[in-house]
C-alpha cells in the first residue's frame, strides 16, 4: 500500500522535515549528519482530518513518524465493532507491522486532524535500525509498552467499572496532548464522546450520560469533539473509584489539590503493538 494516496501528498522540503524531526524527543540525540541520513528514502505525506494512513489488513509496506498533528489507531472485530486502540502524537513511530514481522496492519489509522508524517518502505527498516541502533532501541521499548497498555487495557475492561473507564481514558488523554484553555485543560484534538466509547468498551449513551453528570458537577465541561477536564483531582478519584466530595464543583480541594498520596496514577491507553 502506497503512503498516503496522490491526493493525500504532498512534497515537503527536506529543510522543513529536518527541522520537524529535530525538534522530536526521538530524533533529537542524532547530529546533523545522522539525522539527514535518516530522512533518505523518505517520503513526506499531508493527511487532511479523516484521511487514512492505511487500512486494517492491508499490506504492511510502510513505517511512519508523525510529524505534526494527530492519527487515531482503530481495529474493527470479528463481530464488527470498531475499537479505538490509541492515538498517535508528534514523534510517535506507528505502522510497525514490519518490525514484528507482520505482513499486513492490524489496525486503520486515520487523521482525526489536518497531519503530516514521514513514510519508509519497509523493505528499508532493517537498514534504519542498523545504521540507527537508537532509533530500534525507542521502536523496541515503543511497542514493549503497547503490549503492556493491552494488558492494562484487558485488566480494565474485565474489572473496572464503566464509570472508572472512561474518567481513566479521558486522564491519560489530557496527559498526552492536554492544552491550557480558559476554563481548564483540553484534549487537544478533536474527540467525540463515540471516540471515547470505543476506548472504554461502552456504549454512547453511556458516555453522554457520564459527562452531563460531570458536567453538572464542575468536573468536566464538554461540546462538539471537545472534552476540557476542569478539576482533575475529583476525576482522579473517578478514576480510582474513589466516592467524589460533597459538593464537587465548589470544592477548592477538588478544583486545586492533589489526589491522595497513596492512589496509583492511570495507567497509558491500551495499544497495539504493530499499529
Amino acid at each position: 500500500m502506497d503512503p498516503p494516496h496522490a491526493s493525500e501528498r504532498t512534497a515537503a522540503s527536506s529543510p522543513l522535515c529536518h527541522a520537524l524531526l529535530r525538534n522530536q524527543d526521538l530524533f533529537r540525540p542524532l547530529s546533523d549528519a545522522q539525522l539527514d541520513a535518516a530522512l533518505r528514502g523518505a517520503t513526506p505525506c499531508r493527511l487532511e482530518a479523516g484521511a487514512l494512513a492505511y487500512r486494517q489488513g492491508a499490506a504492511a509496506a510502510h513505517f511512519f513518524v508523525l510529524l505534526h498533528g494527530c492519527l487515531k489507531v482503530a481495529q474493527l472485530t470479528p463481530e464488527g465493532e470498531q475499537v479505538v486502540v490509541r492515538y498517535v502524537h508528534p514523534g510517535d513511530l506507528f505502522g510497525l507491522a514490519c518490525a514484528m514481522r507482520q505482513p499486513r496492519y492490524p489496525a486503520t489509522v486515520q487523521a482525526v486532524q489536518e497531519s503530516v508524517c514521514l513514510a519508509w518502505p519497509a523493505a528499508a527498516w532493517e537498514r534504519f535500525i542498523a545504521c540507527h541502533p537508537q532509533l530500534g532501541a525507542a521502536a523496541l521499548q515503543t511497542m514493549g509498552q503497547r503490549l503492556q497498555d493491552a494488558h492494562v487495557r484487558i485488566q480494565e475492561l474485565s474489572t473496572d467499572e464503566v464509570e472508572q473507564r472512561v474518567a481513566r481514558a479521558i486522564l491519560r488523554l489530557v496527559r498526552q496532548a492536554g492544552q491550557p484553555m480558559q476554563d481548564g485543560i483540553g484534549i487537544g484534538f478533536p474527540i467525540t464522546r463515540q471516540d471515547i466509547a470505543e476506548m472504554t468498551g461502552t456504549t454512547l449513551h453511556t458516555v453522554s450520560r457520564l459527562l452531563s453528570d460531570w458536567k453538572q458537577r464542575g468536573i468536566v465541561s464538554a461540546g462538539r469533539k471537545r472534552v476540557v477536564l476542569r478539576t482533575p483531582a475529583a476525576l482522579e478519584r473517578l478514576g480510582e473509584h474513589a466516592a467524589p466530595a460533597m459538593d464537587c464543583s465548589a470544592c477548592l480541594s477538588c478544583r486545586h489539590g492533589s489526589p491522595a498520596a497513596d492512589d496509583a496514577p492511570p495507567e497509558q491507553t491500551p495499544m497495539e503493538a504493530s499499529a
